[in-house]
């Protein structure tokens, strides 16, 4: 067993988690980050409104974003990227949640995915007065990377998930969870609607 696992983080267009516009990825192999990816997604219609408030927030704009792959095409590069990793992501909930939502609005399959939460983890590893992703990074020893950028917060969720293994002498993720009394979630796939299936 060893310290393998990847890091996601989605970017959305609008309040709809549907509406992915962003992922970032970092595959980590024995406690070091290894490869990192991410691009630009092009939300589904009706969910590909660009608010103004998560435009503030992460810089993407709905021109950013007209030349980029939909959710359907750059989900195999998606899966293929994670292979049989855990997916670890900081809010965990909120990225599997993007991956269901958004492949249920395209009617694309969906994958299963074990998944690990680094707020949690962080909540079990550091004794600081926010858990957000800068300050749990901050304390893990990562710190001034371009917040909401979805590659540099998939690599600062990697290092503070490398920091708590480390901390807590955990040679893989499953042994983590169980150090810390942290849950390992389950995003359930399910097949391409039937209209895809059958284009």
């Amino acid at each position: 067993m060893s310290l393998d696992f990847t890091a996601i983080d989605f970017e959305t267009a609008n309040s709809s988690n549907a509406s992915a516009c962003a992922v970032g990825l970092a595959r980590v192999r024995d406690g070091e980050i290894v490869e990192t990816a991410g691009w630009l997604i092009r939300p589904p219609f009706p969910h590909d409104r660009f608010f103004e408030i998560n435009t503030r927030i992460h810089g993407i704009r709905e021109q950013d974003v007209v030349n980029a792959q939909t959710w359907a095409e750059q989900l195999p590069d998606l899966c293929g990227f994670i292979g049989d990793d855990v997916a670890i992501a900081h809010n965990a909930g909120f990225d599997m949640s993007v991956i269901r939502r958004a492949c249920e609005a395209t009617g694309t399959a969906c994958p299963d995915l074990t998944y690990a939460c680094t707020v949690q983890i962080s909540r079990r590893t550091y004794d600081i007065p926010s858990h957000r992703l800068p300050a749990a990074a901050a304390a893990a020893g990562y710190a001034g990377f371009v917040h909401h950028e979805a590659v540099a917060d998939a690599v600062a969720c990697a290092h503070i998930a490398i920091d708590a293994a480390r901390r807590a002498a955990a040679s893989d993720i499953t042994s983590l969870a169980d150090a810390l009394g942290v849950r390992l979630g389950r995003l359930e796939g399910f097949a391409a609607a039937a209209e895809t299936i059958f284009a």
